[in-house]
């Protein structure tokens, strides 16, 4: 994992690129990697009883704890590892309002939260595509201004926040929104290793730390006490090494030419190659400090919608620099080591001179390791026809897995990346999905769909807090504490308050929710290129699921019975993915999805009972499987009716002949029915949704069955 160390390195090196993000299965140790970084870190001098970790040397003017006397006591301690857990609040994070002193001693005080604890340290976010994105924007604001500004509860605060930001991922649990991506300077993909004797040497580490930590922490403490010196030596370096002109004109060919948004790749890709030179003890950055910052700091910037994954093509990256090289005749091209080379040390975490990054046996691009996104050309199908070993078999309709042209964005399908950096084709459905809520109001989870109690939001009222108060309302404590001011001696002047006069804010704002896909994939559905339409329709409601940080699943039914392709996920990408390989054909089992479904909601409440379901069942309402398919169909209707999860019937029965089934099962389910050409709009650009109706809208009344089914 030569990616993974040298990333970490680097931003060791120097704090400013703004972080690692690290994609990548589970268990594969990026937790492990991680909190082993600050050991490396160079310990720091603060301000004895500063609770903001001050520099001694350059004390913060605006620091909470200030200001400090000239001659205040220093004291040394190592560089600290914080952890945010994933259901810290904002308060928790930022700080906030010291209730418990401004109670008794009538004081205004502030209470630090993580992010002064992280101060000159590492702050450690695992699974962070699973924190709200709200907590995310909080971190990247605050790891790339360096200071934290808190403005709540009447305390405006300012204070230093420099630290490493690492984040850990697994994509199989969905991703982050491109705006956050582009935040984290490097990103990397691990995985673990598929050579049975790098796979043996990690059992082995592993069993021998577990007998005994001392003595395996001992075996190792050279080592590492030889990279914590070249990581202080690196630091000390960065400040004389230059960037050069020809060196920025790479850079920006490089960037240019993978037509990244905006000017931040280039920045980050610029620190990163001086960073990569200091630490190769080189005084001017190379062709090759280039080139490394750029295989870390672009893939993930050319992310754009929740069906691309993060990846760069290595071929384009060398012609982009032999590009900038042809333009400036003083330049050797990319592969120039430079002066100050040195050969590669698999164990410092990364190459040297002329080496290439995670080159090695066990990581990298010669590694077995995914390196994400772009399919190599020789390795892209030439043609339509599918693999006989990806046919399906039994009659099935087989899906058209034809990849896209150029780059991926054009043509019926998009070429991109499962959640293993496996090459796909999703189809390009090229529409807008309008929106679809649950009624009622939730306290789910914040989002951006359906009306909800949450923590951030317009202010509605005011309850009795359980426990300490996230966002305290003001006037109604006030109104609480005024009827008691005679009995606690006060009838003039401010009110004297007690902890049990406190009441939080009620806000209300938008929640995600589960959105269960209960996707007829019969032979009536294959008709006609039906299912084509269906799933260029799903796709723009999945892309709309990921656009409201909502939850999907996916359940099928056709041939004998239902089958769940996705349980729940964070990862729209996934649900494409099953959505692209599901094949059609056979009878039409509708009890069996519909049983299906009640029994994944039930799944679903136990796990996560706050996030509310929203159900969308894509069918032409046939039931042909199984005896008395009808009335089997209508039981099994009232068993998801009755598990009180709303419901959506979307109708895909099309052509002159039609015998209106669909509106059947919507009675049966007491949902309304939604045509499956009313769902989507035409282009647009996904920013503006024009609402589907009310889930609560008239439903029209069943059309009798006029033929034998």
């Amino acid at each position: 994992m030569d990616d993974m160390r040298l990333a970490l390195l680097l931003n060791a090196v120097n704090p400013a690129i703004g972080g690692v993000l690290v994609r990548g299965e589970k268990g594969t140790a990026k937790s492990t990697a991680v909190r082993a970084l600050a050991a490396l870190l160079p310990p720091v001098d603060r301000i004895a009883g500063c609770r903001f970790a001050c520099d001694p040397a350059a004390p913060d003017p605006d620091c909470p704890d200030g200001p400090h006397p000239a001659a205040a006591v220093a004291e040394r301690r190592p560089a600290r590892l914080v952890e945010l857990p994933v259901g810290a609040a904002e308060d928790r994070v930022v700080g906030a309002l010291d209730l418990e002193q401004a109670l008794t001693e009538g004081v205004r005080a502030f209470e630090p939260g993580l992010l002064a604890a992280a101060h000159r340290g590492v702050l450690y976010v695992d699974e962070v595509n699973l924190l709200h994105d709200h907590l995310v924007d909080l971190l990247l604001d605050a790891a790339a201004m360096g200071r934290c500004h808190v403005e709540r509860e009447g305390v405006s605060v300012r204070h230093a926040a420099r630290f490493l930001l690492v984040g850990t991922m697994n994509p199989e649990e969905g991703e982050l929104r491109p705006q956050l991506l582009d935040r984290f300077g490097l990103t990397v993909e691990v995985a673990a290793s598929r050579d049975p004797a790098v796979r043996v040497e990690v059992v082995r580490r592993r069993l021998a730390a577990d007998a005994d930590p001392a003595g395996f922490a001992a075996r190792w403490a050279d080592d590492d006490a030889r990279v914590a010196r070249r990581v202080a030596a690196a630091r000390a370096r960065l400040p004389r090494v230059s960037l050069p002109d020809r060196a920025l004109r790479q850079i920006a060919e490089v960037c240019a030419a993978f037509d990244v948004d905006g000017m931040r790749a280039d920045i980050v890709t610029a620190r990163a190659a001086l960073a990569h030179a200091a630490w190769q003890e080189r005084t001017e950055v190379t062709a090759e400090d280039v080139r490394v910052a750029a295989r870390l700091a672009l893939p993930h910037r050319r992310r754009r919608d929740p069906f691309d994954t993060p990846g760069l093509d290595e071929q384009r990256l060398d012609e982009a620099l032999h590009r900038a090289a042809d333009d400036d005749p003083d330049d050797d091209g990319p592969g120039s080591g430079g002066a100050g080379g040195t050969p590669d040390d698999p164990t410092d975490g990364g190459p040297t001179g002329g080496g290439r990054a995670g080159s090695g046996p066990t990581g990298g691009a010669s590694g077995p390791q995914p390196t994400g996104g772009d399919t190599p050309d020789d390795a892209r199908p030439t043609g339509g026809d599918t693999p006989d070993d990806a046919r399906p078999s039994d009659g099935d309709t087989p899906i058209d897995a034809r990849p896209s042209d150029g780059d991926g964005r054009g043509g019926a399908h998009r070429g991109t990346g499962d959640e293993r950096g496996r090459a796909v084709a999703v189809p390009e459905s090229g529409l807008t999905a309008r929106l679809l809520t649950a009624p009622g109001v939730g306290e789910g989870v914040p989002g951006r769909r359906s009306r909800a109690r949450t923590g951030r939001g317009r202010t509605t009222g005011a309850r009795v807090p359980a426990g300490r108060p996230g966002a305290l309302h003001l006037p109604a404590t006030l109104r609480a504490a005024a009827p008691h001011q005679t009995a606690r001696g006060r009838t003039t002047g401010p009110l004297r308050l007690r902890p049990h006069d406190l009441r939080a804010a009620v806000r209300e704002g938008r929640e995600g929710n589960l959105v269960l896909f209960v996707v007829d994939a019969s032979g009536s559905m294959g008709a006609r290129s039906r299912m084509a339409t269906v799933k260029g329709a799903v796709l723009a409601l999945l892309t709309d699921a990921y656009q409201r940080r909502d939850k999907v699943a996916v359940v099928a039914f056709r041939g004998g019975g239902a089958q769940t392709l996705l349980p729940a996920t964070s990862s729209v990408l996934a649900a494409a993915t099953r959505l692209a390989d599901l094949p059609t054909g056979g009878r039409t089992p509708l009890a069996e999805g519909l049983l299906a479904a009640a029994e994944l909601l039930r799944v679903e409440r136990l796990r996560d009972p706050k996030r509310r379901p929203l159900v969308l069942v894509v069918t032409d309402g046939r039931a042909t499987a199984g005896p008395r398919p009808l009335d089997r169909a209508a039981r099994a209707a009232a068993v998801l009716a009755a598990t009180g999860a709303p419901c959506v019937v979307v109708d895909c029965e099309s052509g002159p002949v039609r015998l209106h089934l669909a509106h059947r099962l919507a009675t049966q389910l007491s949902a309304p029915l939604r045509p499956l050409t009313t769902l989507t709009t035409a282009g647009g650009s996904g920013r503006t949704r024009t609402p589907a109706g009310p889930l609560s809208a008239p439903i029209p009344a069943a059309v009798p069955n006029r033929s034998a089914v």
